[in-house]
């Protein structure tokens, strides 16, 4: 990861001749690419039926205003820990 950001800051800097900053940038682009690939994967598993977010949806729709007074507490609890 540092030698990503290594040759990003080269790009804005313009220590890099233009052919190689095309190729940092698709770089960029695959590498953000693979990451959001894997974030849809692991949210499409957690959806199938009894996973943890099947169960959420579930309760959700069965409880939709006590589903948003847990919500809203768990925001408050949180942003008093800061």
């Amino acid at each position: 990861m540092g030698e990503l950001l290594d040759a990003l800051n080269a790009v804005e800097t313009g220590r890099l001749p233009r052919r190689r900053r095309k190729s940092t940038l698709e770089q960029v682009t695959e590498t953000f690419q693979s990451a959001s690939r894997q974030v849809e994967e692991a949210v499409e598993a957690a959806r199938q039926p009894d996973m943890p977010l099947d169960i959420l949806a579930r309760l959700v729709r069965q409880a939709p205003l006590q589903s948003l007074a847990v919500a809203f507490m768990a925001g408050v609890m949180v942003s008093r820990r800061r």
